[in-house]
């Protein structure tokens, strides 16, 4: 039996992929939005963090 039967079978399956498009839309919005609004001087220590000596 093939996959897709199986997902025939459950009723309203078709609002999942809806739902993860509007999670993946969200999550993606505010990682951009995040980035847009840093401060320039937070961005350049996030960046140095792999480069600094563990004390």
């Amino acid at each position: 039996m093939k996959f897709i039967n199986y997902l025939e079978s459950i009723s309203g399956v078709s609002v999942y992929p809806m739902i993860a498009l509007i999670l993946f839309g969200g999550v993606f919005v505010i990682a951009v939005l995040s980035a847009f609004f840093s401060k320039k001087e937070d961005i350049r220590e996030q960046s140095m963090l792999p480069l600094d000596e563990p004390k």
